[in-house]
């Protein structure tokens, strides 16, 4: 199949608004779903620093050719609302990021009613997926914790509703933060020591990140220091981009690599019909197809 044509026709609702409070700049989403099919589960998608509903169609239709609806709201620091590292409202984007996320899942009925959705949808199959900072605010789904200056685990912001995740490129520890992420990032101190919700971690073997004096694999903090059952995919040659998963020809993208994009794609479609019990066949087949990659990608699992 080539890369640029998908297993059945999908279709985009934009904008849908979803209700929340405190927030100052209303709160939509885009809804990506196939045109037909029934019982269809769900993914919530959290996009990175400064994108929108309107990045990662790569991945999101490709999700929406496997059979998942795929509801990404615009976070506040969006690049088009112009929030800077100096605007006062910058300090709690990250708390607003999950307060966008536990909106949209507890108003996802009504999103899906708005999309012309409703009865057509798995609502007990419902997964978070997030890139990048994206990453980081899914793992508050699952559990993990954001730890205050002192190390004190802050409040627990899991969503009873999710059931399995993904996080590509999380942020790890805070302990290797550079004097910049210290400073306007402080929220990057993660504890995924209670992060129980099964998840696959996504990270590229050469993602360097300038918010970090450790190595590539500061982004398998999560993955290692979470709590069983957790996969780790692993890109040898991926950065933090994993190929241009926010679009193509992105200014930000290191590796473009549309073969890449699909790789990380599939492989999170794939863990997650096998982890909501739909189908395993894909995901057992990644699992084989990385031990005979010549060491291109890698599968593992605990």
């Amino acid at each position: 199949m080539h890369l640029h044509q998908l297993a059945q026709q999908i279709m985009a609702i934009k904008p849908v608004p979803v209700p929340t409070t405190g927030r100052d700049i209303d709160l939509a989403v885009k809804v990506t779903a196939p045109v037909s099919g029934h019982d269809l589960p769900v993914i919530v998608f959290s996009h990175g620093n400064a994108w929108s509903m309107d990045g990662y169609e790569p991945l999101v239709d490709r999700w929406a050719a496997a059979g998942f609806v795929v509801v990404q709201p615009t976070h506040l620091d969006s690049r088009r609302h112009g929030l800077g590292f100096d605007d006062p409202r910058f300090g709690i984007i990250w708390r607003v990021r999950i307060a966008d996320l536990h909106a949209v899942l507890d108003n996802l009925d009504d999103i899906l009613t708005q999309a012309g959705l409703a009865g057509r949808v798995d609502r007990e199959r419902i997964a978070a997926v997030g890139h990048s900072w994206g990453g980081q605010s899914v793992g508050t789904l699952l559990g993990a914790r954001v730890l205050d200056a002192d190390g004190t685990p802050g409040e627990d912001f899991s969503h009873p509703s999710v059931k399995a995740g993904s996080l590509l490129a999380a942020t790890g520890t805070g302990d290797s933060l550079t004097p910049f992420a210290v400073e306007h990032l402080p929220f990057m101190r993660p504890d995924y020591s209670t992060m129980t919700t099964p998840a696959l971690v996504v990270t590229g073997g050469k993602d360097q990140s300038a918010l970090s004096t450790r190595g590539p694999e500061w982004f398998t903090d999560a993955y290692h220091l979470s709590p069983a059952p957790k996969s780790l995919f692993t890109i040898t040659d991926g950065e933090h981009t994993l190929g241009g998963i926010a679009g193509e020809q992105v200014a930000e993208t290191s590796d473009e690599d549309p073969a890449r994009v699909a790789l990380v794609a599939d492989a999170v479609s794939a863990y997650l019909f096998d982890t909501f019990d739909l189908d395993g066949t894909a995901w057992k087949a990644l699992t084989e197809s990385a031990a005979a990659s010549d060491g291109a990608y890698r599968v593992e699992h605990k």
